[in-house]
């Protein structure tokens, strides 16, 4: 049951991430309202024209990988450190986002504690 809600999470949270990866190459969604300090930063990335893209790609490649239970592990991993970015961007510039920006990042870890096993080669140096 436990695998069966974390599949069902896994692929809502896929869908979240490339859902955002194909928003930064397309901008099919409306921008929402944003503060002077919020704007002043997505100014600051527009400006690193490499930045978003990268960001996108990554969003695309690991929510992809996530929501195939196989290659779960994989995805958890890539997209960890874009959610982190995620988490602190909300705690620091825009904390009314923090919400969806937590259930997010408790999808992940929750995704790596399920397949930890798979990690323990790397981390016992196998």
């Amino acid at each position: 049951m436990k695998n069966k809600i974390l599949t069902g999470l896994c692929v809502l949270f896929a869908l979240m991430m490339v859902n955002a990866g194909l928003n930064k190459f397309f901008n099919y969604m409306p921008m929402p309202e944003m503060s002077e300090e919020v704007m002043q930063v997505m100014g600051a990335l527009i400006t690193i024209k490499w930045i978003l893209p990268l960001v996108a790609i990554v969003e695309i490649i690991g929510g992809i990988l996530i929501a195939v239970p196989k290659t779960r592990a994989l995805g958890a991993l890539i997209i960890l450190p874009v959610m982190v970015g995620i988490v602190i961007h909300h705690l620091v510039h825009d904390i009314s986002g923090v919400g969806i920006g937590l259930i997010l990042f408790g999808i992940n870890i929750w995704a790596i504690f399920a397949n930890w096993h798979k990690y323990a080669p790397i981390i016992k140096g196998e």
